[in-house]
């Protein structure tokens, strides 16, 4: 297993400029149409209430990276290095995008769901790029092949260049998305939805392109990808789980942060990968770029299918 993933590092995807362009545009409008549903009444019952939140918050941003770099130190001697970097990255990303449309289906709590994901989403700013050098740099100081330390440099100098990636992607669609809600409320209640849909449509048919493109890297590796993002999301549905029921969390809420926990913005850590000022194209970042995909596809179907699980049991029983 070590010796294939060892290969896939090496390994340069058939991916353009072009295909950079459609992801970032893409993304920019995934989270334009997640912030047309962002009310700032919404806020205001984190301050009335804020157990809920503050719990699923920790849970997204410091129980998931550290349940990830744990794994990752259990299965160092099965993954590479770039690998366990692709699954810090994507623990270090905010909830995805389909995270309240999955809420509404297991029977969640939609209201905080959102409320985590509009929080999450704005504060990824900053504990994208510090969760994904805090926790990385530590894997690669205590865990790490010789052979890789050449990975460590895009963690020391380009964490700012992170950051404004990062508000790029996220930051600027999100206030323009929460100024046009503000501004033409009923033009946003029409086209919400449908620019919610319509985005994620077109991230799932990149990402299934991209694999088309690779697609013989994608037979000889997938078996191995599949089992490491099956493991990765088992262990991030599992610590926001066990996370909101160590609080008492009340189960509709609980269901909710599971979700929220599990579900992450792998189109983020993508785009991230494939920016050169941040992740320079002469380091092995195979393994990185594959897990971030999988992830993409993944964390759908689990979720759509832990929903369906949930919403055919009653909450008073879990």
């Amino acid at each position: 297993m070590l010796e294939q993933l060892q290969s896939l590092d090496s390994i340069r995807l058939n991916f353009n400029s072009g295909g950079l362009l459609v992801l970032n545009i893409t993304l920019g409008v995934i989270m334009f149409g997640v912030a047309l549903g962002i009310r700032l009444r919404g806020f205001k019952k984190i301050f009335v209430k804020p157990k809920n939140i503050i719990v699923g918050y920790l849970s997204q941003f410091f129980v998931l990276p550290l349940a990830t770099f744990l794994l990752t130190l259990v299965l160092k001697d099965y993954i590479t290095t770039s690998i366990a970097l692709g699954m810090i990255l994507v623990a270090a990303c905010p909830g995805g995008n389909i995270s309240n449309f999955i809420s509404s289906l297991a029977k969640g709590n939609v209201e905080l769901s959102v409320s985590m994901t509009a929080l999450a989403t704005l504060s990824a700013v900053i504990l994208t790029p510090f969760n994904f050098a805090f926790w990385g740099g530590l894997y690669l100081k205590y865990a790490s092949r010789p052979e890789s330390n050449g990975l460590l440099q895009p963690l020391q100098i380009d964490t700012y260049q992170m950051f404004i990636s990062v508000f790029v992607l996220l930051g600027i669609p999100l206030i323009l998305g929460m100024l046009f809600a503000w501004k033409f409320p009923k033009i946003t209640k029409k086209i919400m939805k449908p620019i919610q849909t319509i985005s994620i449509i077109i991230f799932m048919s990149f990402v299934i392109i991209a694999f088309i493109k690779n697609y013989d890297y994608f037979i000889e590796y997938i078996k191995w990808v599949l089992l490491i993002v099956f493991l990765h999301n088992s262990v991030a549905l599992l610590s926001g789980f066990s996370f909101a029921s160590l609080f008492k969390i009340k189960r509709r809420d609980r269901r909710s942060i599971t979700i929220e926990t599990g579900i992450q913005n792998s189109g983020l850590a993508l785009v991230l990968l494939f920016n050169t000022n941040i992740f320079p194209s002469s380091l092995p970042l195979g393994g990185m770029i594959f897990i971030a995909a999988w992830w993409g596809i993944w964390h759908i179907i689990s979720g759509l299918s832990l929903a369906y699980m949930l919403s055919k049991v009653p909450l008073k029983t879990f």
